[in-house]
């Protein structure tokens, strides 16, 4: 069954990805006009995400919001098809580093980066990296259920020369590159929310106390990695800019979780300057008053 709707499905994937940039994103309106208008896809959770993170506006202003962003999803996918077909030049054109020389340093101290970000404008295009750096680039994602599928966002990300690490391999593997000196960068959305009793620390985040994924710290310190935040921006439609932020090139002078706590900070004022950009559709606050006694919090 996997394989047939792979095969339905993928001419279909390569039609969207060869289609000229202005039909494009017409065929993204008309998608936003069904997932938003005739569907309502998770129109429930991403208004009470909005709700609970911004208490302070009306429902005129949730809503404008709310709009905004199904219109910016449904681009940000489809723009994850279009990566099947865009080129070097193109993507480099569409994804701008503004400083890529930031990493310059970490090359000629041969440091490996853990590179963090959350489900912000175009952390999908952000494979394209690669072009930018010296380091090798990884993507730690969780694989998908289909396979084929799954074969098939691999093939993407290598076609612009990143490679994928499952996240249940992930210590595995960089300890593997550790071991063996690559030169690596490891690209991590680490706005997720954790489950209760597996947290091993609870923040604030917009002002709700919720677990948060310490990993990027955890593993920073371990194999004495920077830190660093990218921030991406949506210029315009189709159009982003990426700028290296660097939280820490010596992680292990800083106490538990306060890495963790600057990337959170940078995050949440990221957000609230462009809400429309953050992908709402995921839970974020379930587990919110849900603190286990005795964790740290």
């Amino acid at each position: 069954m996997q394989l047939l709707v792979y095969i339905i499905a993928y001419p279909l994937l390569w039609i969207i990805a060869s289609l000229p940039f202005r039909l494009f994103y017409l065929f993204s309106d008309f998608v936003y006009f069904l997932v938003y208008r005739v569907f309502g896809y998770r129109k429930k959770v991403v208004v009470d995400n909005i709700k609970m993170a911004f208490p302070e506006k009306s429902d005129i202003e949730v809503n404008r919001i709310t709009k905004k962003f199904y219109k910016h999803m449904c681009d940000l996918f489809l723009e994850m098809i279009k990566s099947l077909r865009i080129s070097e030049k193109e993507i480099k054109k569409r994804f701008y580093v503004t400083n890529a020389e930031a990493i310059d340093k970490y090359t000629k101290a041969h440091q490996s980066v853990q590179l963090i970000c959350g489900h912000f404008a175009s952390y999908e295009w952000a494979m394209s990296l690669e072009y930018h750096i010296a380091h090798k680039g990884y993507a730690v994602y969780t694989p998908l259920g289909n396979k084929y599928f799954d074969r098939l966002v691999q093939k993407i990300r290598k076609r612009h020369n990143a490679e994928l690490i499952s996240r249940y391999e992930s210590m595995q593997t960089i300890q593997m590159h550790h071991d063996t000196k690559v030169l690596a960068m490891y690209g991590m959305a680490s706005d997720q929310s954790p489950m209760p009793m597996k947290a091993k620390y609870w923040r604030d985040f917009f002002g709700i106390n919720v677990p948060v994924h310490t990993g990027v710290e955890f593993m920073a310190k371990k194999f004495d990695q920077a830190v660093v935040f990218i921030d991406i921006q949506k210029v315009k439609r189709g159009y982003y800019t990426a700028t290296f932020k660097e939280i820490t090139a010596t992680p292990n002078d800083y106490p538990d979780y306060e890495i963790t706590d600057i990337f959170t900070d940078m995050l949440e004022a990221q957000i609230r300057k462009a809400p429309e950009y953050y992908l709402w559709t995921h839970k974020r606050f379930k587990h919110r008053d849900k603190h286990p006694p005795g964790m740290v919090k």
